[in-house]
């Protein structure tokens, strides 16, 4: 049996900030996630991650939410509307770029089985990152019915991480990324953050403040693939160099009352966290965020009050990229493609060694 590899923290990456006691979004009470995971044969490497922000009986609420795009070359589903009003309703899903569409119709699906008898017109949040290195993505395996499976089976308590839900086939740093999650104590109060980290060249690793990446070029298929193929993969950029051309979708959840401009200035915020793991955001990223406060109450948090949640946010996105990394196991997939899970031995002794030089 395989030992469960440590989330970063535990491994013993020093990090800013307290989380509060599952260090993942579901901290923020009434928070449900649910994920379906595929891998079958040599070629299907996929999923689905649901996000209840009310728990599946908050179907029909209206919270505050705010969105950005640090950089556009992806899609999260119903933004519009979030922009127009403010607001959303509904869960959220994550999933791989081809199968956005089975995604929206399983969550239209699963809330009119939920509410036969309901006229309700949903606008479904469904956002992606590209997993075709691993996964074959032209195959379309997700079902509608494994997005309703992903929506019906969401809970609250600890949230699975690494090569599981949507982030099953995605690869962050040239190595095995995917799902990974953290949250952040704010007085009484508690910001919780999920990502799907599909992103970042191998040489811009930083963990820590540590540009770990530079001393871990070796072994880095992707790369190789590239070359082979004397032309971009999917997942790299034109000209090559190692410049990501993927993608991060970042989810936070919080308990503090905010409008939905509030949310949004939250979710600009987000950025900053991946920031801090390295990367610089290549042209052909889709790097999108959402903010969202699940608070009934009304009355929202003064304006001045609100630096704490930006610094609890940029700390949980950086755990959360760094624990989908951490926790993950290597992975091969179609066409014999391999993604390597981050050497963790090597990386602490890395940061240790660093520590060592800063106390000279």
């Amino acid at each position: 049996m395989t030992m469960k590899r440590a989330r970063a923290r535990e491994a013993g990456v020093p990090l800013r900030g307290v989380p509060r006691a599952l260090n993942a979004i579901t901290d923020v009470a009434g928070v449900e996630v649910g994920m379906t995971t595929l891998i079958e044969g040599q070629s299907v490497r996929t999923g689905v991650t649901a996000i209840h922000p009310r728990g599946r009986a908050g179907l029909a609420d209206a919270i505050a939410a705010g969105f950005h795009s640090m950089n556009g070359n992806g899609e999260m589903t119903g933004v519009s509307w979030i922009r127009e009003s403010g607001t959303l309703s509904g869960p959220i899903c994550i999933t791989n770029t081809h199968a956005i569409g089975v995604a929206h119709q399983g969550v239209i699906r699963w809330a009119h089985r939920r509410d036969p008898e309901g006229d309700a017109w949903l606008l479904p949040v469904v956002a992606e990152t590209w997993d075709g290195y691993l996964n074959d993505a032209w195959a379309e395996s997700l079902k509608v019915e494994h997005v309703v499976d992903a929506l019906e089976s969401a809970a609250g308590g600890p949230v699975a991480e690494g090569s599981v839900g949507g982030g099953t086939g995605m690869n962050c740093y040239h190595f095995k990324g995917g799902t990974g999650t953290s949250s952040r104590v704010v007085g009484d109060h508690v910001v919780g953050v999920l990502v799907q980290a599909n992103f970042g060249a191998r040489r811009e690793l930083t963990i820590a403040g540590v540009p770990v990446g530079l001393e871990l070029p070796d072994d880095d298929p992707m790369a190789e693939a590239e070359l082979k193929l004397k032309r971009p993969l999917p997942t790299l950029p034109a000209g090559g160099e190692g410049t990501s051309r993927s993608s991060i979708i970042g989810i936070a959840l919080t308990d503090v009352p905010l409008t939905g401009h509030q949310c949004e200035a939250l979710a600009r915020r987000m950025p900053l966290g991946v920031g801090r793991t390295g990367t610089s955001v290549s042209h052909f990223s889709g790097d999108l965020f959402l903010a969202a406060s699940v608070a009934r109450e009304k009355t929202p948090l003064p304006w001045d009050q609100v630096d704490p949640l930006f610094e609890a946010v940029v700390q949980a996105t950086e755990e959360a990229i760094l624990n989908a990394l951490f926790v993950n196991e290597e992975m091969t997939g179609r066409d014999g493609h391999r993604s390597p899970a981050l050497p963790v031995g090597r990386v602490i002794s890395l940061l240790e060694r660093r520590a060592l030089f800063d106390k000279r």
